[in-house]
C-alpha cells in the first residue's frame, strides 16, 4: 500500500460522561478528513461540546457493507478517517468490523485511540476475579435461546460477562436463575458514568428481586458479570432437576438416546450430560 494512502483511527468516545474522553481522542476527531459514526446526530453532540467542526459520515449495521467499500476509497486517495461508536470502544457489539477487515486485508493502517469501555469499567470495580474472562457481547433475544445460553455456561469456571438492554434484563436474570444457582455472584453495572450509576454485586437470586422489585433496576444499559462456577468433583455437573430428566430417560433408553434427549429439553451441553449419565449408571451398578 501506497505511503499516501491515509489511516483509519478507531476512536473511544464516552459512555456517558463527557470527560471520559481523551487528549489524543479530541485531537484526531479536529485533524481527520471525516468522522464515520454509528449515529451521526449523537456523535454530533459530543463533537458540539469540545468545538469539532467536523464531516460526518454514517456507518452502521444496516449499511457497513456498502460504506466500507466507499471508505476505503477515500484511505487510498489519502483521506484521515476517523471511526466512532454512539458510546465507548468501537466494534465491542458495535459496528466497525467489515470496515476493519476490510482494511486490514487491503493493507491500510488501523490505528487505536484507546478510551471508555462499558466492559472494562464494569469489570474493573465488580469485585469477581478478572485475571481471566469472556466477554458474551449481548446475550440471545427469545427465552429458550437464553436458556440454552445459560447452559452452556453453568461450568464455565472463569468469570464472564455480557450487555444487556433495559427491556430484557428481567427476563434475562428470570431465564438465568432457571439455570445458574440461586446464590450464584453476580454483578449488575447501569448507566456506568451517568447520573443514576449503579453497580451492584450480590448473589443471582437477590439480583432477580432487586430488579423485578426496583423498576429503576430495569433502566438504562447494563452489563451483567457472573462469577465462574466452582470446580469441586464433589458437586453435580448438572442440577438436580436436569439430572432427574436424564434419569427418567435413563430407565426407558440407551446411554446416547438419553443423552440426546436431554440435550434437547435442557439445553445443557452433550458432553455434561453424557458425563452424568456415566455416573448415573456406575451408581445403579454399584
Amino acid at each position: 500500500m501506497s505511503s499516501e494512502c491515509g489511516k483509519l483511527y478507531v476512536v473511544a468516545t464516552p459512555i456517558g460522561n463527557l470527560a471520559d474522553i481523551t487528549f489524543r481522542a479530541i485531537e484526531i476527531l479536529k485533524q481527520v478528513d471525516l468522522i464515520a459514526a454509528e449515529d451521526t446526530r449523537h456523535v454530533k453532540m459530543l463533537l458540539q461540546h469540545y468545538g469539532i467542526s467536523n464531516k460526518l459520515i454514517s456507518l452502521h449495521q444496516h449499511n457497513e457493507d456498502k460504506a466500507s467499500a466507499g471508505l476505503l476509497e477515500k484511505l487510498r486517495e489519502g483521506l484521515s478517517i476517523a471511526l466512532v461508536s454512539d458510546a465507548g470502544t468501537p466494534l465491542l457489539s458495535d459496528p466497525g468490523m467489515p470496515l476493519v477487515k476490510m482494511l486490514k486485508d487491503a493493507g491500510v493502517d488501523v490505528v487505536p485511540v484507546p478510551g471508555a469501555c462499558a466492559l472494562i469499567a464494569a469489570l474493573s470495580a465488580s469485585g469477581l476475579p478478572i485475571t481471566q474472562f469472556v466477554f458474551e457481547g449481548f446475550s440471545p433475544r427469545t427465552s429458550s435461546a437464553r436458556l440454552a445460553f445459560f447452559s452452556e455456561r453453568l461450568m464455565r469456571p472463569i468469570t464472564w460477562a455480557f450487555y444487556e438492554s433495559s427491556h430484557r434484563v428481567q427476563a434475562s436474570l428470570q431465564d438465568m436463575a432457571e439455570v445458574l444457582p440461586l446464590d450464584r455472584q453476580i454483578v449488575i453495572a447501569r448507566e456506568l458514568t451517568k447520573l443514576h450509576e449503579t453497580i451492584v454485586k450480590t448473589t443471582l437470586g437477590e439480583a432477580l428481586k432487586l430488579v423485578e422489585q426496583d423498576a429503576n433496576m430495569r433502566k438504562g444499559e447494563f452489563v451483567v458479570i457472573v462469577d465462574g462456577a466452582t470446580i469441586d468433583k464433589k458437586e453435580p455437573i448438572i442440577t438436580p432437576e436436569q439430572e432427574k430428566v436424564l434419569s427418567v430417560l435413563l430407565t426407558e433408553c440407551s446411554i446416547k438416546t438419553a443423552v440426546a434427549l436431554a440435550v434437547e429439553i435442557t439445553g445443557v451441553r452433550k458432553k455434561l450430560l453424557y458425563q452424568a449419565a456415566l455416573e448415573l449408571e456406575k451408581a445403579k451398578d454399584a
